[in-house]
């Protein structure tokens, strides 16, 4: 009877998630904040919470990140990762100055402490690197001059959060200084091992990935990607760090290949993360911290949309694709919400969850919306230039 339910419950939501997608296609909007609004009906406090298939919709929502910056990966090799990174490192603690600082001051402001100010700062200062991949894949941005200023932002944050993360459990666990100092030091190691791998290394990985069947290949690529998400994941780092350079390690018609295969595994565990993401917020407790979050939710967007901008304007891009960079970088996800949930855990305070919910709901549904209806203008602002 349990897996009868689960199966039914899991077709239930993979259809309607088929059906949404099909009304956004009609629209023309992206279909990511009305899975987003899916998620929210299934979830705690919804109209119909699932009983049973919530847990492997996480495991599912987990291989959506994974896979959403395994093919992002692919885009690119080590080189151009490690160019771009070194081109936009002042865009990148600019990134973190202008956008860490909405949450730390709402803290503050509200008497929070500095504890729950630390927590506010991570929860504002990330984009989300799924929703953005998913945002430059749906509109077909991939291949534009401001794409690589935004992948290494978001490299650039995700590295931050490799040192953040660390420091955050510390402090939230009331760790010594020495116990904190040799937790980040270990994640700063994890990820420049795989980065060395990545660069020096690539041609023996690719010689071991490729193969002339295609089953075989998906097997070695996404098995691979799921090891390294997995050693990055238990070292502090995010897994969608280690996934991404899994993809970065993997060059030519190799890629090409891989990501064909990809492509349709990645659409079906990413529409499941948008659900889950959606499972986890429960909306009764949305409406009474509504205000506060749109207030905050407006400040980011101004704050990611001159962060874009400055970036893409320092690598030479013109108008459109500064406007195109900023909105790119405005959607929040699963790393705000994990640093929520360990602020939360930890007993910081009550409002701090709700809050973070409500901030990332809006910007996770917002931005991608927001990139769709905006098109058109940049469009028309590039036709101009």
């Amino acid at each position: 009877m349990h897996i009868a339910i689960l199966f039914l419950e899991l077709g239930a939501v993979l259809l309607g998630l088929g059906i949404l997608g099909a009304l956004a296609l009609r629209v023309g909007i992206s279909p990511i904040p009305l899975y987003l609004i899916a998620g929210l009906a299934f979830g705690t406090g919804g109209i119909m919470p699932l009983a049973t298939s919530e847990e492997f919709i996480s495991v599912g929502a987990e291989l959506g990140v994974i896979l959403l910056l395994l093919t992002l990966g692919l885009e690119y090799n080590a080189d151009e990762l490690v160019t771009s990174l070194k081109g936009n490192a002042r865009a990148g603690i600019i990134d973190l100055v202008l956008n860490a600082a909405p949450g730390a001051i709402a803290a503050l402001l509200l008497g929070w402490g500095p504890v729950a100010a630390l927590a506010m700062a991570g929860v504002t200062y990330a984009t989300s690197s799924g929703i953005a991949a998913k945002v430059l894949s749906d509109l077909g941005w991939i291949g534009n001059r401001e794409t690589p200023v935004v992948l290494s932002l978001l490299v650039f944050e995700d590295l931050t959060m490799a040192i953040y993360l660390p420091i955050l459990t510390a402090v939230l666990a009331g760790l010594s200084f020495a116990s904190g100092a040799i937790t980040v030091a270990i994640a700063l190691a994890t990820v420049s091992v795989v980065l060395l791998v990545a660069l020096r290394y690539g041609r023996f990985i690719e010689a071991f990935v490729a193969s002339p069947n295609n089953e075989v290949l998906l097997l070695k690529v996404v098995g691979l990607a799921l090891l390294v998400a997995g050693v990055a994941q238990q070292l502090q780092v995010s897994a969608a760090v280690g996934a991404f350079l899994v993809g970065i390690a993997l060059s030519g018609k190799l890629a090409e290949d891989a990501q064909a295969l990809l492509t349709p595994l990645r659409d079906l565990f990413a529409a499941v993360f948008f659900v889950f993401f959606g499972l986890q917020t429960d909306p009764t407790k949305i409406l009474p911290v509504a205000g506060l979050a749109i207030l905050l939710a407006v400040i980011s967007m101004i704050t990611k949309l001159l962060t874009g901008a400055y970036a893409a304007r320092r690598a030479g891009i013109a108008r459109a694709g500064r406007a195109r960079a900023g909105i790119a970088l405005i959607p929040r996800g699963e790393f705000n919400i994990v640093i929520a949930g360990l602020a939360v855990t930890a007993g910081v305070h009550p409002d701090l969850g709700p809050l973070a919910a409500a901030y990332v709901l809006i910007l996770a549904a917002f931005g991608p919306l927001a990139a769709r209806l905006v098109q058109p203008f940049i469009t028309a602002i590039a036709k101009r230039a």
